[in-house]
């Protein structure tokens, strides 16, 4: 009686598991109306205020800065490489906006994915393996909103306290956050600078969580399908032993592969929705940690601490993004690898007749390894995250030495 009863499911509340799980994304998505609504006519209108409203702040900073670059005549080269940062930064955020806003629905099926698998948990192992690879998810997500948000607001910040003082009046005024082409508007006087430094502060906020989003729906999703195939592992060393060699049955192999085509479906969505945003992080990553790099070696010849505070922490904040993108992919293709070593270590040998022929197909399918690529042409690893760095510190030194 006492083995029965060991045997006897446990049915956990799965709806707080996977608040838990999704929770981040939910915070990052929603601000930029970017997270899956439902048939909701209230929520819909909403949802394309918010749309429309994030695509006016973007557009507000950006033309006007491209303006100022393109256009001022007035500025050196010194100058415009300075706001060209920013600027990048703006239109390479532009294009993961529009990269995620067409793979909402593709979002919605990972979202739907992760609950029926809260919903199919069971025993306590799995339900510690999953929570544990959410906290992970939701570290990441803190601490790359933490950075990105401190690093940039603190640069609008220091810029903003930056006194301009070459104006036709011959008064000392604050500058903007951000370049602006004067010609559309004076910001010299109020109320017009107010409301370009607010806009342009709200705008910062957009781009950050479109940044900070990108990076964690990877991270998170991609720790969900690591922890599923951990609990896959665990059901393949546990799959037989000898006391059980006679109750095997097709039933407990067929769990097992529908497991296996579970997870990589779910990986499948997570490569479309990230594959062009990670190519535009690896190229703006690149570009963004050899001008921050440039910024800092300018800032630490004119003795202001200040800026090199502010530069460093963005320069710390790309870093870590990219450095995530490349571990999370470097772990998922790894995970991916040790299900064939997993299968082939089993006890397959003790099962009766043909049956572990079975085994020979997930070992197949296992050896093409899962990855997630940047634009289906770069592989997101370790050895990514190097070439990443040394490319940025050779256009670095090409940089200074053509301008400095």
């Amino acid at each position: 009686m006492k083995s029965s009863l060991q045997h006897v499911p446990i049915i956990f509340n799965y709806i707080e598991d996977k608040e838990y799980s999704i929770q981040p994304i939910r915070w990052l998505l929603r601000p930029i109306s970017i997270w899956p609504v439902s048939n909701s006519i209230k929520e819909r209108i909403l949802s394309m205020v918010l749309l429309l409203l994030c695509i006016f702040l973007i557009i507000s900073t950006l033309i006007p800065c491209a303006l100022a670059i393109f256009l001022d005549e007035t500025k050196d080269v010194e100058a415009k490489v300075h706001d060209f940062g920013p600027l990048s930064n703006w239109a390479l955020a532009s294009l993961k906006y529009c990269s995620l806003l067409m793979h909402v629905g593709d979002i919605r099926r990972c979202i739907e994915h992760i609950e029926s698998d809260w919903r199919a948990v069971t025993k306590i192992e799995e339900r510690e393996i999953m929570l544990k690879s959410a906290r992970i998810g939701r570290f990441i997500a803190i601490f790359s909103a933490i950075f990105v948000h401190s690093g940039v607001f603190s640069y609008s910040i220091f810029q903003a306290m930056t006194l301009n003082k070459t104006i036709a009046d011959n008064v000392s005024v604050h500058s903007l956050p951000f370049a602006f082409y004067d010609k559309i508007l004076d910001t010299t006087r109020s109320p017009a600078y107010e409301i370009m430094f607010m806009i342009q502060c709200l705008s910062t906020f957009v781009v950050n969580s479109i940044v900070i989003a990108s990076c964690c729906v990877t991270s998170v999703f991609v720790m969900h399908a690591c922890g599923q195939l951990k609990i896959l592992m665990s059901l393949l060393d546990n799959f037989i032993d000898e006391n059980e060699k006679r109750d095997f049955s097709q039933q407990k192999f067929a769990v097992v592969v529908e497991h296996h085509l579970k997870v990589l479906s779910f990986v499948s969505h997570i490569e479309k929705i990230t594959n062009v945003v990670c190519l535009v992080e690896i190229g703006g990553c690149t570009m963004h940690m050899c001008l921050l790099g440039y910024y800092c070696i300018l800032e630490w010849n004119q003795d202001s601490k200040e800026g090199i505070v502010a530069y460093v922490i963005i320069l710390i904040s790309v870093t870590f993004n990219i450095f995530i993108f490349c571990y999370i992919g470097e772990i998922l293709s790894e995970q991916c690898d040790q299900i064939g070593e997993t299968a082939y270590m089993t006890n397959w040998y003790l099962l009766p007749g043909n049956s572990a022929l079975g085994f020979v197909l997930i070992i197949l399918r296992s050896s093409i390894v899962v990855k997630i690529t940047a634009g289906k042409m770069i592989e997101l690893s370790l050895s990514t995250f190097g070439i990443v760095i040394k490319s940025a510190l050779a256009y670095l030194n090409i940089l200074r030495t053509l301008i400095m």
